[in-house]
């Protein structure tokens, strides 16, 4: 795919799947994903700041290992940050509804 920048997450959208083909990145970033949102439901009932920190470790931390040992490639969040924090999310709906194999 080109380097061109992406005018529209619908385009990109594509792009990101196709930068997470590789099944441990995607479970690992399954993980992290869910981790945060743990971190998020803590921060909230406890209001302790340091489970923000907590949710960004997991989410890049189990991300980046799956991309640098498994997918092989750099993360697209370096490149398109808003982008990338979107198809996130968006993946990981996406295989809850079983639109993305897990």
């Amino acid at each position: 795919m080109s380097t061109d920048r992406f005018s529209r997450f619908a385009d990109f959208y594509p792009f990101y799947l196709s930068e997470h083909s590789n099944t441990v990145c995607r479970r690992l970033h399954f993980v992290g994903s869910t981790l945060v949102l743990v971190c998020l439901l803590k921060l909230a009932t406890t209001g302790a700041l340091a489970w923000l920190l907590y949710g960004l470790l997991c989410g890049y931390g189990f991300a980046w290992v799956g991309h640098f040992f498994f997918e092989k490639n750099r993360p697209a969040t370096f490149k398109y940050p808003l982008y990338s924090f979107i198809g996130d999310w968006v993946m990981y709906a996406d295989i809850w509804r079983g639109r993305v194999k897990l």
